[in-house]
């Protein structure tokens, strides 16, 4: 149940002529009151007699009885909304519920007979308005202290004891969800989303691993946002606004935003924290092992990506509040990953990144945490460029999605043990959507690996099976080669291959954390091993790497029949004519 409020200006009969209207696309049915200050308010939907004037009238009298006294927000509106999958609820239920929510937010406290005057409308199965004036019976002025954090509460409370759907509890750190007069223009001009949310995303994705105000600024306009900085008389800089091209008002001007109103974390004071706080290297140099011959950019940046994101899992699994900044971080690699990846996985990482952005905002603040790694990772990746889909950027986008994933899983463990339910189920979310680009991104590589694994000689096969079974106590019957672990014996001999000790790294591998969360153990493991050996995230097709074998083997003579005989000549004689 989602209790959403607002507050205006005026009297009450504009709204009132709304709610007993048609609606913008003839939405509104059977258009009625369930319950009123009084219980006695005119009703211009059921009786032919009461007019929508009358009932404005009524409401709107305590305002006009104090003068110019009056606030100068004056109207209080309040829709509450049943989850789609909720039983139905009658006239009563919705009644009751009113009644609730104007006591809890103070607008109506029961057995309050000089409070605010409100109506309870209902036009559609799955909902009502209430409508109240902001000045009480007595001449006061409604107290509003936390009306919309009351109304939430509320909430939670009804649907425990309705049995409906019961939703997360919010902290008051969510960004601003677009309005309904955003969501029904955004149909109207054929959008997908609002402008509120385009904008958030693109202003997320220009503060990704920026190292200063001036570069924000330059990739805000570079994704072909409008952008109007605020100054004060002094000069200095004090706020922006942005605004989509051709995204217009009634008066034909632009419609701006400013960063606070798209998310509590992308005002200029808080953009200028992150800045200070963990600056992002120029220059990323996250591994100090140098790239290999033909290694894109792109590819090395998701390793280093891959690497540091690892560590953040450790932070978050220590259950330290500093942990706070490296999801900020971490947030940040998302974006970049999202705005840089290719078309198989770009638009289930979008998703991710919007999910996860609500895991990056707490009450929680760290005040001495150092992200700078995580942010540098993030501008790496963004000045890299876009990664393709195949080939060496293929396999290092599904090394860094595997390890993102247990990133994931790692803050929706570390905000459910502080309460923040909003946070956590988000995490959740953005695990979903990461593992599915994941297996966009790993389906060749991972077939690869399998089809080295099943072509690798007998005694070797039978070794590398001993070593995983060895370290991680499977089960798997010695008869035969354990099919779910061909990719991970493949990554073994070739780990073998470059001089290093399969069983030490098998064992470094799975003694890392989060492995037990992780719904493909082998999986993990095998991109693990190949960025701790710095192997190519890509392997090599099986029938080369057979090629090659064959080329380092001895040559061995074959097994001839021998040649018939030939009579034997004088080379100075001459040969025979046939």
């Amino acid at each position: 149940m989602i209790p959403k409020i607002r507050t205006g200006t005026g009297g009450t009969y504009g709204l009132i002529r709304y709610l007993y209207g048609p609606g913008r696309r003839d939405e509104h049915t059977d258009q009625h009151l369930v319950a009123s200050w009084n219980d006695f308010a005119p009703d211009p939907g059921r009786n032919p007699h009461h007019t929508i004037a009358q009932l404005a009238a009524q409401l709107d009298q305590p305002v006009k009885a104090i003068g110019h006294r009056a606030p100068a927000d004056t109207i209080w509106h309040c829709s509450v909304r049943a989850d789609p999958g909720d039983r139905h609820l009658d006239d009563n239920d919705w009644a009751n519920i009113a009644r609730r929510i104007v006591h809890a937010t103070g607008i109506a406290p029961e057995g309050d007979t000089t409070a605010c005057r409100w109506v309870a409308v209902r036009h559609a199965d799955d909902h009502i308005h209430i409508a109240a004036t902001l000045v009480r019976q007595d001449g006061r002025l409604a107290n509003l202290s936390f009306d919309r954090r009351k109304a939430q509460a509320e909430a939670r409370l009804i649907e425990k004891e309705y049995g409906l759907r019961q939703l997360n509890p919010g902290d008051g750190t969510a960004a601003k969800n677009p309005t309904s007069a955003e969501r029904f223009k955004a149909e109207r001009t054929g959008r997908t989303e609002s402008p509120r949310e385009t904008l958030r995303e693109a202003v997320r994705q220009a503060v990704a691993g920026a190292d200063s105000e001036d570069e924000f600024f330059t990739r805000l306009r570079e994704a072909g946002l409008r952008v109007k900085l605020r100054h004060l008389p002094s000069g200095d800089l004090v706020g922006y606004n942005v605004a989509l091209p051709g995204d217009r008002n009634g008066a034909g001007e632009p419609i701006w935003f400013p960063g606070s109103k798209l998310a509590p974390d992308l005002s200029l004071p808080k953009i200028r924290h992150r800045l200070d706080a963990a600056p992002a290297t120029g220059t990323p140099t996250l591994d100090d092992r140098p790239a290999r011959p033909g290694q894109s950019a792109p590819a090395r940046r998701r390793r280093d990506a891959a690497h540091v994101a690892e560590r953040a899992v450790a932070a978050l699994d220590q259950d330290d509040d500093e942990a706070a900044a490296h999801l900020v971080g971490a947030g940040e690699i998302l974006d970049a990953l999202a705005q840089t990846s290719p078309a198989a996985t770009r638009a289930e990482l979008r998703e991710a990144a919007r999910a996860f952005e609500r895991a990056t905002r707490s009450h929680i603040r760290a005040e001495n945490a150092d992200n700078r790694a995580l942010r540098s990772a993030a501008r790496g990746i963004v000045h890299a460029g876009s990664a393709l889909g195949r080939g060496e950027d293929g396999g290092a986008t599904a090394m860094v999605l595997s390890t993102f994933v247990l990133v994931t899983l790692a803050a929706a463990r570390w905000h459910s043990a502080r309460g923040h339910a909003q946070q956590a189920a988000a995490s959740r979310q953005a695990a979903d959507h990461l593992r599915s680009a994941y297996q966009q991104a790993a389906a060749t590589p991972m077939r690869t690996m399998r089809e080295i694994g099943r072509a690798l000689p007998d005694g070797e096969r039978r070794r590398h099976d001993t070593t995983i079974r060895t370290v991680l106590g499977d089960t798997a019957t010695p008869k035969g080669p354990a099919r779910e672990h061909d990719a991970l014996a493949a990554v073994l001999a070739e780990a073998e291959k470059a001089g290093h000790d399969p069983k030490a790294l098998l064992e470094k591998a799975a003694d890392r954390r989060e492995l037990e969360t992780a719904r493909n153990t082998t999986d993990v493991l095998v991109w693990r091993i190949r960025r701790l050996a710095d192997l190519p995230a890509n392997p090599g097709h099986p029938r080369t790497a057979r090629g090659a074998q064959a080329r380092t083997e001895p040559v061995r003579p074959r097994a001839t029949q021998p040649a018939p005989a030939q009579p034997t000549t004088d080379p100075r004689r001459p040969a025979p004519r046939r």
